[in-house]
């Protein structure tokens, strides 16, 4: 169990609505509290990432996703808990009242159900999933320590946790439940 004042200190700038990066598996994510539109606005600004495209949710385990996603049946559950914890993200169909600016212009939302000790431990800290993206502006390539995430955002972020990263090489992979598909390897 991952625990100390860095972890809780990224939770509280989350529950006040900042926006942070954290290590995750492969590269450090930037996250917010998904349920604030102006800190989704926020780090979809910092990244320069059009909010057409959604973002993920990560999660401690998946009772953190209820509030997001619609039931699913004992097949469907099956199918991607068996992927989880892990790096495996999931586009599955987002409840109605879900905002376009955490889902983008799709009825799904991807989400994550992270075997990452920290990034765990943040999401229990937080009481519910955060945001998940990759640190870094659109077209660059992702920070893969905390020293890069300052170099590309500078002072900017509210909070950077430092941490090792999970020892994936790429980003999580991204399956969509509906199709079966593989959509990011």
């Amino acid at each position: 169990m991952v625990r100390g004042w860095p972890v809780r200190a990224a939770a509280l700038c989350l529950q006040q609505g900042g926006v942070i990066a954290y290590p995750t598996e492969a590269v450090y994510g930037l996250g917010c509290d998904p349920d604030n539109i102006a800190a989704l606005q926020r780090l979809l600004q910092l990244k320069q990432r059009p909010w057409q495209k959604g973002l993920i949710l990560l999660a401690a385990d998946m009772a953190q996703l209820a509030p997001y996603i619609l039931p699913l049946s004992p097949e469907q559950h099956a199918i991607v808990s068996a992927t989880w914890p892990g790096p495996v993200t999931w586009l599955l169909p987002a409840r109605p009242e879900v905002s376009p600016w955490l889902r983008g212009d799709s009825e799904n939302i991807a989400v994550r159900v992270t075997a990452h000790a920290q990034s765990a431990a943040l999401a229990r800290q937080f009481g519910k999933p955060l945001v998940s993206t990759s640190a870094n502006r659109s077209q660059q390539e992702p920070a893969k320590t905390a020293q890069q995430v300052r170099r590309s955002f500078g002072n900017t972020l509210d909070f950077v946790l430092h941490g090792a990263l999970g020892g994936r090489n790429r980003p999580s992979e991204i399956r969509d439940l509906g199709s079966g598909m593989v959509v990011r390897g």
